[in-house]
C-alpha cells in the first residue's frame, strides 16, 4: 500500500524536503531550542494543511519531510 492520498478523480503523493539552516550554521539548535522546536514546527504546519512525516535535528540545521494536500 502506498501513501497516497486519493479523492474522486485525482491521486496524489506531494512531499517536499525542507532543511532549515541558521545563519553561519551556528550550534545553537541543539541545547536551548531543542525541545521547544519539534511542537512548534509541527503546530506550522497544521496551520498550512501540511503533515510532518518525519523530521532529524542536527546540532547546526533540521531535516523535514513535509506531506501536503493537492491544494
Amino acid at each position: 500500500m502506498t501513501d497516497s492520498q486519493r479523492l474522486q478523480h485525482t491521486l496524489w503523493e506531494c512531499k517536499y524536503h525542507v532543511v532549515f539552516i541558521p545563519k553561519y550554521r551556528r550550534k545553537v539548535l541543539f541545547a536551548a531550542l531543542r525541545k521547544d522546536l519539534g511542537p512548534v514546527f509541527r503546530e506550522l504546519a497544521r496551520h498550512k494543511a501540511c503533515r510532518v512525516e518525519e523530521g532529524h535535528l542536527r546540532p547546526d540545521h533540521v531535516h523535514m519531510l513535509l506531506s501536503i494536500s493537492s491544494k
